[in-house]
């Protein structure tokens, strides 16, 4: 039996205990999913269905807004009729006919693009409203989605509302179909946010009847044929520039003095201040020319060009608005909680490199006399034929004296036979049913002449000074227990390279940062050494979770003893091959780790060594390794949303800015623990794939322990390739 040995403590959680012998017999087909398992495959589908939706709904909705700013000006090109370039500044193309309409003398159309807007619309609508002026909005869909309530406003006021499209794009460079999506989606916010529909419209970036070319006439045409009333303007008071308000309110002045005018002013896009006061300036003034004010409806000589719509309408529009304002909720909320995961992962890194660099640095005292008695090494085995002659042979040839303690755990194959064949001395090949990791170990350990008991896995390789350098702590009498450095032994591969970052930038700079605060969680089943009078008042090794390593760590932290860490203690042991085979043991990891917090959680009530250990150890367990890591996708999802609906050139920055700072920490954990930096050149692979991978399996454990399943024991399949390696101690700088 055997599973991943070391849980670097970082990113993934811990190894998890006992396991069940096959059901012998013929295999048999896959059997249904249950009530439980289905919960754990189809949460996590509509939560992604979910958030992907949301994600398109506002990127759409609010994505690339600009106001009209410049609109197009100069004359007209040929195939635009005579009568509309001379003609009046509103144009019904509608049916068969083709009739434009100037505005009477002495009167003024006062038009407003680009809203509503939540701060600027309400103060133009208070100044008409003072002055019973009436106004004409021309709204886009993306603003009415965003202030539907703006919007009804300016309906209960009496202003006149047109449509100003979705997104406000030149309607000029988009086809047919992307016209008709702007429009068909505009109405549909009208519908949800007041209960109307309009035939009014203006095109972004028009202006005079007169600047009209040929593209813009064809879709003129377009869109009369689909019933819309088109409105142009005789006077552009530029007010996006912020001349000034008197200045706004002159070029709103029709000149010659007494002549009609439609005016264009923005209620949204930018300040709009200037145009507020400007309107406070122009209406008393043009009153006492003897103006009056109306609207386009007016002009065309109708009530109104807007209708209330039908139920269904209503509805849909109404169901449109709410998706929109929950997609705007829910984004913002994304955005905070991406904010505080950033500053998390950032301050983390930060500390981790100042924590790492001062247990590099700082003295060892040494104790005067060195930890020379022989020891016990228990190593648990269950079908590890594979392995066990290498593991067996590297502690054999250990530099301090050992007792090996093999505990074969009712293996079907020869794993006991092969020990036994290797003839090594100082070698106990104890055979006994099977009955789990934990039990096997106890086994071990009540069986060893030695007061320290070292545990390893079946697939994994000691150096010779390992052990003499795993023991030296337990010269002070207040260690219960060391944890040594475990490596990925099989890192020829691109999945075994990924782990092998992990390993050291998990292990090494989180290890240095728990053994200074004297909270380290998980001693390693790779490479952990014991004092057994420290496992008795811990409870000895438990099967309550899938995570007996950290279990133990956790019960001897709260019997009070102090945990170590020996970065020089070096152990190679065999990662997963395959990601099916990496997904099950990060799965059993992920969830061992939530259960063993869960059993340990009384520790942030008690006092002493126990209460330190709850109140810092877990707190830093349940933040970096669980709610972290559940929240670190929110980065690559924004990163996908900016790509899409953002700023590509920014967001690439940001995410290569979070990538260097993942870069610096795994450069210096690899010169810590005298690595070469040649494997780093997949750290970028890494980020991008294999850590999808680890947010998955966490989210799976966590709704496994939310529904209440207990995982049961999943063994790897083993190849037995790792060997011990040529390779140098940990630098100190």
């Amino acid at each position: 039996m055997r599973r991943h040995p070391h849980r670097p403590s970082g990113l993934s959680p811990p190894e998890p205990p006992g396991r069940s012998p096959e059901a012998p017999g013929p295999r048999r087909g896959r059997p249904p999913l249950s009530p439980r398992h289905r919960f754990r495959i189809v949460v996590p589908l509509v939560l992604l269905a979910f958030l992907a939706s949301v994600l398109l709904v506002e990127g759409y909705t609010t994505r690339g807004f600009t106001g009209d700013q410049e609109g197009r000006g100069g004359r007209g090109t040929t195939g635009v009729p005579r009568s509309v370039t001379d003609g009046g500044p509103v144009l019904d193309t509608t049916g068969d006919h083709l009739r434009s309409y100037r505005t009477p003398d002495r009167t003024v159309a006062l038009t407003f693009d680009d809203g509503p807007d939540p701060t600027w619309t309400p103060r133009i609508r208070a100044v008409l409203d003072h002055y019973g002026t009436p106004g004409t909005f021309f709204v886009t869909g993306q603003q009415t989605t965003r202030h539907p309530g703006v919007l009804r406003g300016l309906v209960r006021s009496g202003h006149e509302i047109g449509v100003h499209t979705f997104s406000h794009p030149d309607l000029t460079t988009q086809s047919a179909s992307a016209v008709d999506r702007e429009l068909a989606l505009t109405q549909l916010a009208l519908a949800g946010a007041a209960g109307i529909n309009t035939s009014l419209m203006r095109m972004p970036y028009s202006s005079t009847p007169s600047a009209l070319d040929a593209p813009a006439w064809s879709v003129a045409r377009r869109l009369g044929e689909k019933g819309y009333v088109l409105a142009f303007i005789d006077q552009d008071t530029n007010d996006w520039r912020r001349p000034g308000a008197r200045a706004i309110a002159d070029a709103a002045t029709p000149s010659p003095p007494g002549r009609g005018a439609v005016v264009l002013l923005h209620d949204a896009g930018g300040d709009r201040s200037q145009t507020v006061e400007a309107l406070r300036v122009l209406i008393p003034r043009l009153k006492a020319q003897g103006y009056r004010f109306t609207t386009l409806s007016d002009l065309v000589g109708t009530q109104r060009l807007s209708s209330p719509v039908d139920t269904v309408d209503l509805w849909s529009g109404r169901v449109f608005v709410t998706a929109v304002t929950v997609s705007g909720a829910v984004v913002s909320a994304v955005t905070v909680l991406l904010l505080a995961v950033g500053s998390l992962v950032l301050a983390r890194c930060a500390v981790l490199l100042v924590l790492a660099r001062h247990h590099a640095r700082r003295p060892r005292t040494g104790a005067p006399r060195p930890v020379t008695r022989p020891v016990s090494v228990v190593v648990p085995a269950y079908n590890e034929e594979v392995c066990v002659p290498n593991t067996l042979r590297s502690l054999a040839a250990s530099d301090h004296p050992v007792e090996i303690i093999l505990v074969d755990d009712g293996s079907r194959d020869g794993t006991a036979d092969i020990a036994d064949s290797l003839a090594l001395e100082n070698l106990t090949v104890i055979r006994r049913p099977n009955g789990g990791k934990p039990s096997a170990l106890n086994t071990g350990v009540l069986r060893a002449s030695h007061d320290i008991v070292v545990m390893l896995d079946a697939d994994t390789v000691f150096a010779p000074s390992t052990v003499g350098r795993l023991v030296q702590p337990f010269a002070d009498p207040r260690v219960g227990a060391v944890a040594g450095n475990a490596k990925v032994g099989n890192r020829r591969r691109l999945l075994g390279r990924w782990q092998h970052i992990e390993y050291v930038m998990g292990f090494n700079l989180d290890r240095r940062m728990y053994d200074l605060l004297h909270c380290l969680p998980t001693i390693p089943g790779a490479v952990g050494a014991f004092r057994a009078e420290a496992l008795r008042d811990a409870g000895m090794m438990s099967a309550d979770t899938l995570a007996e390593d950290t279990d133990i760590t956790m019960a001897l932290h709260r019997a009070g003893w102090e945990i170590r860490y020996a970065p020089d203690a070096l152990a190679w042991t065999e990662a997963p091959t395959t990601l099916r085979q990496l997904w099950r043991q990060r799965y059993r990891w992920s969830y061992g780790t939530m259960q063993a917090a869960w059993k340990h959680r009384h520790a942030l009530l008690e006092r002493g060594p126990a209460g330190r250990f709850g109140r810092l150890g877990l707190p830093l367990l349940a933040v970096f390794q669980i709610l972290t890591p559940l929240l670190a996708p929110l980065i690559d999802i924004l990163a996908l949303y900016g790509l899409v609906f953002g700023s590509p050139l920014t967001t690439v920055l940001a995410w290569g800015a979070v990538l260097a700072v993942q870069a610096v920490c795994a450069a210096y954990a690899f010169h810590l623990d005298g690595e070469s930096l040649r494997p780093l050149w997949a750290l970028p692979l890494q980020q991008i794939v294999y850590r999808q991978v680890m947010y998955l399996v966490l989210v799976q454990a966590c709704l496994t322990a939310i529904n209440g399943y207990r995982l049961p024991w999943q063994r790897l399949k083993r190849s037995g390739d790792v060997v011990l390696p040529p390779q140098p101690s940990p630098r100190r700088p």
